[in-house]
């Protein structure tokens, strides 16, 4: 059709408004595309507000050390306070507000307050429902509010690096003080008590401000405590206890309930035996809790819910993996009809059945196999047949230690002994958990 000229002008226009609308609306959808979260789950005002201090999730959860797996999904176990009902993205598996404690009693909601079957598998360490029973404040321990990052924090491990659990735990503790821009003095005591006294003197004539004690020994610490509460640097003790009262000596325990942990192993056990046969103990390391308490829940609960399970032998193979070996293959001459061994650790476990395979024996099948951490090699061992089942052992302990110093430092009430929940790992999960492990 032929237009006059003023009419070819009028629709020209036209045209050229219409198609800077439409890339107006396509620029405005792609921008809102751009910009939109990473998951459909809400995000409370309190998550968005949320300072570095608070976060209850590290570098660690998606890296501690070489095996550990992602921490980011939702199979995390991450769950924000019920005070606050929020959920944070899953790019940061973030797990706290910004004003709740952490671990406290029920007057002060737990950092990732969840139920025990709901676990931080995964990576991120989740504090256990509940009252969580009696708190300390930095005026209770005699102490007055400090600005943490104004100094340096120091960590004393009590184990050689040479296992799963001591190298995610130590690298999670690492990667929370850089993410939080916290100067972090560290020391290993390679399990020797007298240099863990040591150590931690050491690092309080570096002037360190706080202190992270994963101890090697129940008793024992008491001069390096002391010194420390003389130069008023408030302690938080991870993974073991130590035989002295919280809130004086030092400020929390933060870890797993070990008599829970024996209980739900000999639960695996007697489902793994059908209840009936002689098992072997490989106990942990001598003097401290954990060994203590894993070994009581556990031969509780066989009494109790199968007399017909035998505990023909208990030795201890120090929580290692060659000396477990050794254990085992001792314990196979002397007791050639085993059919189940428990050991206390992952590590001890591995080297069990390397000592069955070594006999001709079948882990797994012929002698069932449980034990407790959830390191990715004992995990795996389940998906080859070789393995009955794990209890997890959470390492992680960098957020919710970071966390929980944040709180006591700044004047919040924390938890005097703060349990985290344990995931575990059977025949039935294994195979989709295992980058859970670490």
């Amino acid at each position: 059709m032929h237009l006059p000229p003023r009419s070819k002008t009028i629709a020209s226009i036209a045209v050229m408004t219409a198609a800077v609308l439409t890339l107006s609306a396509c620029s405005k959808s792609e921008t809102t595309a751009g910009n939109a979260p990473a998951t459909s789950a809400p995000v409370s005002a309190s998550d968005t507000a949320m300072s570095s201090d608070t976060s209850s999730s590290s570098a660690s959860d998606t890296g501690s050390g070489s095996d550990t797996g992602s921490a980011s999904s939702s199979d995390t176990g991450s769950a924000s306070s019920s005070d606050t009902g929020s959920a944070s993205s899953s790019d940061t598996g973030s797990a706290s507000s910004s004003d709740t404690g952490s671990a406290s009693s029920s007057d002060t909601a737990s950092s990732s307050s969840t139920s025990e079957s709901g676990s931080g598998g995964g990576g991120t360490q989740v504090v256990q429902s509940g009252d969580q029973g009696a708190t300390c404040t930095i005026a209770q321990y005699g102490l007055k509010p400090f600005d943490l990052k104004a100094g340096s924090v120091g960590f004393s491990q009590s184990e050689k690096e040479d296992n799963p659990f001591r190298i995610a735990e130590t690298q999670s503790i690492k990667d929370e003080a850089q993410k939080l821009g916290l100067k972090l003095e560290t020391t290993n005591a390679q399990t020797d008590l007298n240099k863990q006294i040591s150590d931690i003197q050491d690092l309080l004539n570096k002037g360190v401000k706080l202190l992270i004690v994963a101890p090697l020994n129940s008793d024992g610490l008491e001069p390096a405590f002391a010194a420390a509460k003389d130069k008023g640097v408030p302690i938080i003790t991870i993974d073991r206890k130590v035989n002295m009262p919280a809130c004086a000596q030092y400020v929390s325990f933060l870890g797993s309930n070990f008599t829970q942990q024996g209980k739900r192993a000999a639960t695996a056990m007697i489902k793994a035996t059908g209840g009936k046969g002689k098992i072997a103990i490989l106990l942990g390391a001598a003097g401290n809790n954990v060994t203590d308490e894993r070994t009581k829940g556990f031969v509780d609960e066989v009494k109790a819910s199968a007399p017909g399970l035998q505990i023909v032998a208990q030795q201890s193979g120090e929580f290692a993996r060659d000396k477990g070996q050794q254990v085992a293959e001792q314990l196979i001459q002397a007791h050639p009809d085993l059919t189940g061994m428990y050991a206390e650790n992952d590590e001890m476990g591995i080297g069990a059945v390397n000592a069955l395979e070594a006999a001709g024996k079948k882990p797994g099948t012929e002698v069932k196999m449980v034990s407790i951490d959830g390191t990715k090699n004992a995990v795996k061992l389940i998906v080859d047949g070789k393995y009955n089942a794990v209890i997890e052992s959470n390492p992680r302990f960098g957020p919710l230690a970071f966390k929980t110093a944040m709180d006591f430092v700044s004047g919040k009430p924390v938890g005097q002994n703060v349990v985290i929940s344990d995931s575990e790992y059977d025949s039935s999960n294994a195979k989709q958990k295992v980058n859970d492990a670490y």
